[in-house]
């Protein structure tokens, strides 16, 4: 499983005290401390309400580079800001996200076809996130449309069937299960698969026992990715030993440091 770490985003109060502050060292502990808990992906997100959100992220880009050779996914609603960041980037990136919004497919694609880069596909549009399956792999077959549009191959997207939270929407947590078998027979080359872990536990007593087992559910259905806590070393272990029981990692009785 790829492991896309959610920590440096400007909407922790330590990440974005140290956005405002210019705290380079900070960022690039962070940075090395998400890569050695097990992040193959660091996303960089500004966070909402900064007053340059172009040069923040180049900034912030930047700095993570100097620090860790891990690839970075670009998260942010701003197109320039999202351009910022790829340009700034030594190697490819994750653009993350896109929705099936018209508007935003039509600003995005076109980025990911310039600099090659893959891509979040959110299964929503304009009307939000649909309440079924059936509607999610919709979505997800109009973005899979556009990228063959844009010459894009279509397992350079990760689609994400879009997590809610079990206290909020409990019928949702089977129904993005269900999309994710039909996100995989949607394209040859199939597309990868992601979702938003956390968001499962929002608002919850106890997030990480749901977290981990959710987890271990979205990988037996064939999840390729979650953004997610790395330094949750109860999730990590989950998921090592979820791949080792799935077939996808050859045992070894050492396999929690692998």
């Amino acid at each position: 499983m790829i492991v896309i770490s959610e920590r440096i985003n400007g909407l922790f109060k330590s990440v974005s005290k140290a956005i405002d502050s210019r705290d380079t060292q900070f960022l690039q502990n962070l940075a090395r401390e998400q890569v050695a808990a097990g992040a193959d992906v660091l996303d960089i997100n500004t966070g909402p309400g900064v007053d340059d959100p172009s040069g923040i992220m180049k900034w912030m880009v930047e700095t993570v580079q100097d620090a860790v050779d891990a690839q970075l996914s670009i998260d942010t609603p701003n197109v320039q800001a999202m351009e910022a960041g790829i340009s700034a980037a030594k190697g490819k990136v994750i653009i993350n996200s896109t929705t099936a919004e018209a508007a935003k497919m039509d600003a995005l694609f076109p980025l990911a076809q310039k600099y090659d880069s893959d891509m979040i596909c959110l299964t929503l549009d304009e009307k939000g996130i649909p309440n079924d399956a059936n509607s999610r792999a919709e979505f997800a077959m109009v973005m899979v449309a556009k990228a063959v549009e844009f010459g894009i191959s279509t397992d350079k997207l990760y689609l994400d069937p879009l997590v809610l939270p079990v206290g909020a929407a409990q019928d949702q947590g089977m129904k993005v299960l269900e999309a994710l078998g039909m996100f995989k027979a949607i394209a040859d080359p199939a597309p990868k698969t992601v979702v938003g872990l956390s968001n499962v536990s929002n608002n919850t007593k106890e997030r990480p026992l749901l977290n981990r087992t959710y987890l271990v559910m979205l990988l037996a259905y064939g999840l390729d990715a979650a953004i997610m806590d790395p330094s949750d070393t109860e999730v990590m272990e989950a998921a090592k030993a979820s791949e080792i029981l799935l077939n996808k990692k050859l045992y070894a009785d050492d396999f929690l440091r692998v």
